[in-house]
């Protein structure tokens, strides 16, 4: 099975790409969402540690933004909750699809919390900064300090650049990304099937 990583800053494209792959994508930002929608345990935690916050299950989106707008710091705090959580469904979603030939990681801070390994094939997705602010401001809740708050989160993107075996550059039609998209899979299966390991 071939792990590929799909990197990026806040709003270059990530899920987009990942999606073209037509192989089975694990999304982190979609597994948080149905945490804080179904998970009650994480729901106490939270509650326990930021009471003046998190009053009402499931999650608010809002509550969280509240909480991490007043104090950078209960990022992390939230962090150390959530992502053992996703850890954990990231395995099950490994073993679910341990006969695919390929899986996709779209997972932001995929570098920053060590999720990677040495054969995984990463992606970095690229984006003009204009195309960035225009996608960012059609999502709900848009909130600049917020965003502000979680690029201070990302390992600096010029690094992640340069761990990245491609990159992509999310600037064009869907049929161009298509094509470019079937490229560079095809490339990495060749690639992976020529080699023995």
């Amino acid at each position: 099975m071939i792990r590929v990583g799909i990197i990026g800053g806040i709003g270059s494209g990530k899920s987009f790409i990942s999606k073209l792959f037509k192989y089975p994508v694990f999304n982190a930002d979609n597994e948080v969402k149905n945490i804080y929608k179904k998970n009650r345990q994480c729901f106490k935690k939270l509650k326990k540690k930021l009471p003046k916050f998190i009053k009402t299950f499931p999650i608010k989106k809002k509550h969280l933004i509240s909480a991490i707008s007043s104090n950078k710091k209960n990022l992390k705090l939230i962090s150390s909750i959530v992502h053992p959580i996703v850890r954990e469904k990231m395995k099950k979603f490994i073993i679910k699809n341990k006969n695919q030939k390929m899986i996709i990681f779209d997972i932001p801070l995929l570098i920053e919390n060590k999720l990677n390994k040495k054969k995984d094939i990463i992606i970095f997705v690229h984006s003009k900064n204009s195309k960035v602010l225009a996608r960012l401001k059609k999502r709900p809740n848009f909130n600049e300090k917020l965003i502000r708050r979680l690029k201070e989160n990302h390992v600096m993107l010029s690094k992640k650049r340069k761990l990245a075996k491609y990159v992509i550059n999310n600037n064009f039609s869907i049929n161009i990304m298509k094509k470019k998209i079937s490229l560079i899979k095809k490339e990495i299966l060749n690639e992976r099937n020529s080699t023995r390991y």
